[in-house]
Order: structure tokens, then C-alpha cells, then sequence
């Protein structure tokens, strides 16, 4: 049963007159009862925080999605209680009294409410009492976005990120963004990461351009992901750059008897590029629209564009993955190489694809 926990009359809702609460459930699957609050506002924002620098990362982000969007934001962290198996005669199994974990919780959701205090959103949280997978997996059925850091702390809240953040995309109901630590610069927030610190000073000062960029490779997720990327260009008053990479021969293909024509394979596939920009610009005449062809890796070339844009957007599996795989390996690499923020969308039905074949040939496989 989902009952109030608390609510702080100290502080202003940032939208709303009611003060900012918070809630705590032992069942993240629970059902709410009659007269209660869903765990999360259909269409809003849920952000995963664990009080680590990744999770405040995301917080940030989050909060600034939700306010461009002018959508409610709900914070959420979880924990499980340790269950330990006894050994000897009387031999079963011991819980460790969850007080202590569950104020440290607490303590993580408050400071989270007061560091997003300053925007103009709707904004909630609760405490989950179960696997954090799970819990987030749950919130995205009602969510609009699904926000978390790439890693998180190794005890304490324990899954809450880092092996949760690999997982979401590929399941999750909703689109997800997955927040690198490495972009801690660009949302105005600090790291004593030594590792971050050391790649910056290597890669040097760079400039983030208000730009969107999708990875396409002429797969149906990837048109579904080009939809959503637009959307994502369009609130932000962003230009869109649709980014085909086509990495060389090998492996299996070796056997190939005579080299291919790559100037030509690339004029064909320039082509089918531009008639899915003037399938685009039908449906999005305001936005500016660029096409970017590379030679090289998907992966490299997409984990590069992070560097210096606002946004990667990807679909969970697009021709290079098998058939049974819910996140492909380009994908799944960008996401652990990432140095900026990446959106993955899930697989879904758009009547906006219906009308693509009208506007020239679409891209093959590369």
C-alpha cells in the first residue's frame, strides 16, 4: 500500500500550492488504492537517484527535460534489505533491521527535491523497497521519459545504477536517457572523479553545439528513433543531423572477390538519405535538418558525436543486431561510451512511417 511518508510544508511545489512529498512503498508493483496517487504521474519524468555524482547528473538533466517540457518530475531511489542465510543446526535465514537503510534513503530523496527546488516544475518522489530494476522498470508503463546516471554507487543503494542502466533500455516501456558523468561540466555540476578529470584534460576545451543528433541505418527502429530525435530538435529549438556511419568490409565479408566501389555504394546511400529528410522535413517543415555520412564504425563515430552535441538519440536494435535482441551492439556500445547524454527508443508503431515509401528509396542495409 502506497501511504504518505511525509510532506514538507516548508517548501513551496514548484508548481502547484500543495508543498513537494514524498512516499514510501514496500512493493514496487503494488497497485495504488482507491484515493491515492499513482506511483508517477502518467507522462511524466522519472529520474533514478542514489546520491552518487552520476545520479546527480541525471537529476539535472531530468529536471531540465521536465521543464522544457513542462511536464511533473518524480524522483525515485531504491534499496532491498539484506537477507542473510544462517548456518548450523537451527540453520534459516536472518533480515537485518531496513531503518537505517531506508534513512539514508530518505535522506537521498530530500536532498534531491531541494537540488531541483529552483525549477519550474511539478515535482514528487518515493522510496522503493525492492530490486531497482524492477522498480523503474515499473514506472516506465506511466512514464514519458525514463532518466538515469550510466553508473552509480557500488554499496548502499546498490543497483540502483551502473548494471540497472545497461538493462532499462533494452526493456524499458518508454524512451530512457542514460546520463554519462562525463558530461558533468556542461549541466554546471562538479566531479572529484580522477578518471573524468584526466579524459578532460586530455580531450581538452570543446563547445556543445544545439544540436540532435540519430544514429540511422535504415532499419524501422531507427526511423522510429529519427521521429522521436526530431521531436527532441524541435522543443529545443535544436538543428537535427541524421548520422549514417558505414564501417569497412571484414570479418566474414573478406571473401568479397573484387573491392567495392565505396564511392558509389556512398552516392546510393546519399540518396536514400535525402528522400528520408524530405520524408522528415513533411512532417517537421520548422526544423533544420543536415545529413552527416561517414566512413567508419557506427559506434566510434556516434560515441565522438556525443562530445560536442545535446543529445544522441539511438533505437534499442537496428540490422546489425540479431533477431531475438531487445538492444543491439551498437547501441548497447554507445551507451557504455557515451560521453554525453543518449536517448534509446523502444520499439513502437508511428502512423508517420506509413507514408515514407512515397518520398524516394529508403536506406539498405551497410
Amino acid at each position: 500500500m502506497r501511504k504518505p511518508l511525509a510532506e514538507w510544508p516548508e517548501h513551496q511545489a514548484v508548481g502547484g500550492e500543495a508543498g513537494p512529498k514524498w512516499t514510501s512503498t514496500g512493493r514496487h508493483n503494488e497497485e495504488p488504492q482507491d484515493g491515492e496517487a499513482p506511483a508517477v504521474a502518467p507522462g511524466g519524468i522519472v529520474v533514478g537517484v542514489d546520491g552518487s555524482e552520476h545520479g546527480q547528473c541525471a537529476l539535472v538533466w531530468a529536471a531540465r527535460e521536465a521543464e522544457r517540457r513542462q511536464l511533473p518530475l518524480h524522483i525515485v531511489t531504491a534499496y532491498s534489505v539484506p537477507i542473510f542465510a544462517a548456518s548450523g543446526l537451527d540453520g534459516g535465514y536472518a533480515t537485518v533491521d531496513d531503518s537505517v537503510i531506508r534513512e539514508g534513503a530518505e535522506a537521498i530523496v530530500q536532498q534531491a527535491m531541494d537540488k531541483v527546488s529552483p525549477y519550474s516544475i511539478d515535482v514528487d518522489a518515493s522510496v522503493e523497497n525492492g530490486d531497482a530494476a524492477g522498480v523503474l522498470l515499473d514506472l516506465s508503463a506511466e512514464a514519458a521519459l525514463l532518466v538515469f546516471g550510466s553508473r552509480g554507487r557500488g554499496g548502499f543503494v546498490g543497483r540502483l545504477l551502473g548494471s540497472v542502466s545497461s538493462a532499462l533500455p533494452a526493456h524499458a516501456k518508454c524512451p530512457t536517457v542514460t546520463v554519462p558523468l562525463y558530461c558533468a561540466d556542461r549541466l554546471g555540476e562538479n566531479t572529484e572523479d580522477k578518471h573524468i578529470k584526466a579524459e578532460h584534460a586530455k580531450a581538452g576545451p570543446r563547445t556543445v553545439e544545439n544540436v540532435v543528433a540519430v544514429g540511422v541505418d535504415g532499419s524501422e527502429q531507427a526511423r522510429v528513433a529519427v521521429l522521436e530525435a526530431a521531436e527532441q530538435a524541435q522543443r529545443r529549438g535544436a538543428k537535427l543531423r541524421v548520422i549514417c556511419a558505414v564501417p569497412q568490409y571484414s570479418g566474414s565479408l573478406a571473401w568479397v572477390p573484387a573491392p567495392l566501389d565505396r564511392d558509389a555504394l556512398f552516392a546510393d546511400i546519399k540518396v536514400q538519405l535525402d528522400a528520408g529528410v524530405a520524408w522528415l522535413q513533411s512532417h517537421f517543415p520548422q526544423l533544420t535538418i543536415e545529413t552527416d555520412l561517414r566512413d567508419g564504425s557506427p559506434v566510434d563515430v556516434l560515441v565522438e558525436t556525443s562530445r560536442t552535441v545535446e543529445l544522441v538519440v539511438l533505437g534499442t536494435r537496428g540490422r546489425g543486431g540479431f533477431a531475438g535482441m531487445l538492444l543491439g551492439s551498437t547501441s548497447d556500445g554507445v551507451l557504455h561510451h557515451a560521453k554525453g547524454p543518449v536517448l534509446v527508443v523502444p520499439d513502437r508503431e508511428d502512423p508517420r512511417l506509413a507514408d515514407r515509401d512515397k518520398f524516394g528509396p529508403m536506406l539498405g542495409a551497410v
